[in-house]
């Protein structure tokens, strides 16, 4: 899934990428290889900002990017992604974890335009659409790349449900 997503954002040198949901952090490392990779100058580098709602979590992800050497190029930021990360944009790219209710509004707002974002959307569960947003002109034009299955965005603009808290 980690390459399916990757491939669908079209990721390149430079791009300032915004992830929601870390985890552990690999996917955010894999694509701050693609954004930022060692073999490029660093001015030519892009960033990978990726944000994680539980604190525990996002500590764990923090020791696992300094460990794998990516923590120039990416940085943890523990909030709510639902709302985004307005301090570093407007993204090249968003990405997605977790599966929204439906495309939050702060996200969208967030992408450049000709940016790329891909989320998952659907119900608490085992179903969902993953779902890859282009912004063009101002539009939001949605692209359905099957069926998926992911844990529910909490938050703001995610499920209203407290399990995951």
């Amino acid at each position: 899934m980690v390459s399916i997503m990757n491939e669908a954002l079209d990721l390149d040198v430079g791009h300032k990428v915004l992830e929601i949901g870390t985890g552990s952090g690999w996917h955010a490392c894999t694509i701050a290889e693609i954004v930022a990779p060692t073999d490029a100058p660093k001015e030519r580098w892009g960033h990978v900002y990726t944000i994680e709602i539980l604190p525990r979590l996002a500590d764990f992800a923090k020791r696992n990017i300094v460990k794998a050497g990516y923590s120039d190029r990416v940085t943890v930021i523990c909030k709510d992604g639902s709302e985004g990360y307005s301090d570093e944009a407007p993204y090249d790219r968003i990405l997605v974890t977790a599966a929204a209710p439906s495309i939050p509004n702060p996200l969208k707002e967030q992408l450049k335009p000709g940016g790329i974002m891909v989320i998952p959307v659907g119900e608490v569960g085992f179903y969902q659409t993953l779902i890859r947003v282009r912004k063009i002109n101002g539009r939001i034009i949605e692209e359905d790349l099957g069926g998926v299955a992911f844990v529910p965005l909490v938050g703001k603009y995610g499920h209203k449900i407290n399990r995951y808290w």
